[in-house]
């Protein structure tokens, strides 16, 4: 995860995008079970709603699974 966040976070100033770029800190949350995942998800669903960029998930662009998880 750290690699990640360091090239694209020098990818992010080279375009122009100022610090911060992350959020402090890191907790990695391993899914245990069908439920887990499923509480997860939906966390991660709305958080487009919780930052106020639409009123519904639905109306959100960018969402859906790439790929499922299977339990």
């Amino acid at each position: 995860m750290q690699s990640l966040r360091s090239v694209l976070g020098k990818e992010l100033l080279r375009v122009g995008f100022q610090k911060p770029h992350w959020q402090e800190g890191f907790f990695d949350h391993v899914l245990r079970s069908a439920e887990s995942y499923s509480e997860k998800w939906e966390y991660v669903r709305m958080n487009p709603v919780r930052a106020g960029l639409c009123q519904r998930p639905e109306e959100w662009p960018y969402q859906g699974e790439i790929v499922r998880l299977q339990y």
